[in-house]
């Protein structure tokens, strides 16, 4: 069973390539805060709809102070392809040996059309100024999540 974070705990660090090539490390961000989100595919229709929300989203995200990290186990040429398909303004990051998910809680069993499978299981997290856990959501639907993300943070509907 994978271990699931919690509001509190420390949010594990990571350093991984975007889809420019340059590495982002969570703790370079302390300061700040930061939305990170874990999907199993770029170029899917879920996660497409998933980054695309999180895009439109962004400048009121920001104008809150959120930086917004998406990861999946894409290379970053992948990433790149689908920042450039459908106009993702959102930082996209590379995990694909799944260290990162898995230190997160974010890969593992989960059920898929009824049955059980390993992989990437849909989460996301807000992490606070100090690096610690403050929203940890798992098996987020990838539609209408931003806008509820949003709501939880208190965050008024653009």
């Amino acid at each position: 069973m994978t271990t699931r974070l919690q509001p509190g705990d420390l949010a594990p660090d990571f350093s991984l390539p975007d889809d420019t090539g340059s590495t982002v490390t969570l703790s370079e961000l302390r300061g700040t805060k930061v939305i990170v989100y874990f999907y199993p595919a770029a170029m899917t229709p879920g996660c497409t709809k998933q980054a695309c929300d999180f895009s439109d989203s962004i400048d009121r995200l920001q104008s809150e102070g959120y930086t917004v990290l998406g990861i999946s186990p894409d290379k970053p040429e992948k990433l790149a392809r689908f920042r450039d398909r459908d106009g993702l303004t959102i930082t996209l990051l590379s995990d694909p040996d799944k260290e990162v998910l898995t230190a997160w809680g974010a890969f593992g069993e989960k059920k898929l059309y009824g049955k059980i499978v390993e992989g990437v299981i849909r989460s996301t997290f807000v992490v606070d100024e100090q690096g610690a856990i403050e929203v940890a959501q798992y098996n987020v639907k990838a539609t209408g999540h931003v806008a509820k993300l949003r709501r939880d943070l208190g965050l008024d509907a653009a």
